[in-house]
């Protein structure tokens, strides 16, 4: 088998910059395609945290202005990963998020910020680095969106490209007045081109010209190609359906694995489960809950927004304590929620506790020692969080909605008759119905004998990257055998 290579853009990755699942997609993924022959290289920004992981890092070219400023591509290694960092300090070098300021407002160059990473990713595609040649560009996210533009528009030969969408929420829509600063022609600002309701479009861009296009999960796949789901685009992804497919995100089982897992207060597998007890104290202590209640204790690991839900569960949380159950929050978002549910666990002292923020030894901790998982999300298109909650014991709770749908197993009548239940699945998505999905959750963990099937199928279910690099790898060869 011909061995590929792949260029990989991503504004983040998992263990140097994280802000969501992006991260931990590309981070994971590139090993895993390794054992399909798949060789990844992966290009990203120079932000102070990459710069300040990187091994041994080589200049391997250098520009005396790109976007208003000198750079360099650097080649460097962070654990298995292999890297090219994009060194720009006047786009980069800033403290904090990598999209936001210390404001909580977006960076105002964004949109050039951006470009400089898909403008590189294109020419080192196109043959910028003398001894690099890529088969494949990956491009993920909006922020990588206008790579394909940049080789269409370019008028030179390049390789095919894939375009991933993590969300489609968040869409980099920008200026159309900034298309000449972009070194876009203006015959790229048109409907089958960047062009977007009248601004440049950067997902819009990498819908439209990207040669396949990828979701992170078969469900949302289907979602986004109707008006509900598909925020605006909806048309543009049924016209490009058949180039559209939905391969389901795995997690890092080395990362995420209870039986030797240094950040959990004792770890575990399947014949040793109990010790999940240990850390269920464990998060009652750090969130300040009561010890021994009997009761289900609920983790939630999420950004705080509309879209994950979590105002639905505010709604539902008289009915959750009221049944003598427990809520366990880590998570940062929204002000107004972050306060109201810093205000419930005030008003529910012993049953409600919130730690504001992301800790990743804290996540591990909540997985570890929640007896369930709540995931409210209105719209989800793969989801992590469940994943390693199926991995760690800790019962899903999901809305029926795109990767919850894909990944939990619902203990309806006819699954827990067969033996094959996961979680809890819900709908429609509102407050009264995750309330009678807590009422079933809390009537199964009174089941002992239930409970411990969810918690061993979830546990025996593969959440690894094996199947999905496999299809991956497979969408990299057809693309190649096309060239």
């Amino acid at each position: 088998m011909k061995s590929i290579t792949a260029l990989s853009i991503a504004s983040e990755i998992f263990p140097l910059i994280k802000t969501g699942g992006l991260a931990d997609v590309a981070g994971a993924l590139p090993a895993a395609l390794q054992a399909n022959d798949v060789a990844v290289t992966t290009l990203i920004p120079g932000y102070p945290a990459v710069l300040g992981g990187i091994e041994a890092p080589q200049p391997v070219y250098g520009f005396d202005d790109l976007f208003g400023g000198t750079a360099r591509v650097l080649s460097a290694r962070c654990d298995d990963l292999d890297l090219l960092v994009l060194d720009a300090p006047h786009l980069y070098a800033r403290p904090g998020n990598p999209y936001v300021g210390v404001d909580g407002k977006d960076w105002p160059d964004n949109a050039m910020r951006f470009a400089a990473l898909a403008k590189v990713g294109a020419a080192i595609g196109q043959g910028l680095l003398p001894t690099y040649a890529p088969d494949v560009l990956h491009a993920h996210d909006w922020q990588a969106g206008l790579v394909p533009a940049y080789l269409k528009y370019s008028g030179r030969p390049g390789p095919k490209t894939i375009f991933t969408i993590h969300n489609l929420a968040y869409q980099g829509q920008f200026p159309a007045d900034l298309l000449g600063k972009l070194g876009l022609p203006q015959r790229a600002f048109a409907m089958d081109g960047v062009e977007y309701y009248g601004t440049i479009g950067y997902l819009k861009a990498g819908l439209q010209l990207s040669d396949r296009i990828t979701t992170v999960s078969p469900s949302y796949a289907m979602e986004i190609q109707g008006p509900e789901a598909g925020m605006g685009l909806d048309g543009l992804l049924r016209l490009r359906g058949t180039k559209l497919s939905g391969i389901l995100n795995g997690i890092d089982t080395d990362v995420w694995n209870p039986a030797n897992d240094a950040l959990i207060a004792a770890t575990y597998d399947i014949e040793s489960i109990g010790a999940r007890a240990r850390n269920k104290q464990a998060v009652q202590a750090r969130f300040g809950l009561s010890h021994d209640t009997g009761g289900v204790l609920y983790g939630v690991i999420s950004r705080l927004s509309w879209q994950k839900g979590l105002d639905l569960l505010l709604e539902a949380l008289p009915a959750l304590v009221g049944s003598g159950d427990q809520l366990a929050l880590l998570g940062a978002g929204d002000a107004p929620l972050e306060a109201a549910f810093s205000d419930a666990a005030r008003k529910y002292p012993g049953q409600v506790g919130v730690v504001i923020g992301y800790d990743e030894a804290l996540a591990h901790q909540v997985q570890a020692g929640a007896d369930a998982l709540l995931v409210p999300s209105r719209f989800e298109p793969c989801g992590l969080t469940q994943l390693c909650a199926l991995r760690y014991g800790a019962v899903p709770v999901v809305a029926r909605v795109g990767g919850l749908a894909d990944t939990v197993v619902d203990a309806n009548e006819m699954a827990t008759a067969t033996g094959v239940a996961t979680g809890v699945q819900f709908t429609p998505v509102t407050a009264q119905a995750l309330i009678k999905a807590l009422a079933k959750t809390h009537a199964l963990f009174a089941d002992h004998a239930a409970w411990r099937n969810l918690q061993i199928n979830g546990m025996t279910t593969d959440v690894s990257w094996k199947n999905p690099a496999q299809h991956y790898a497979k969408l990299y060869r057809d693309l190649v055998a096309e060239r």
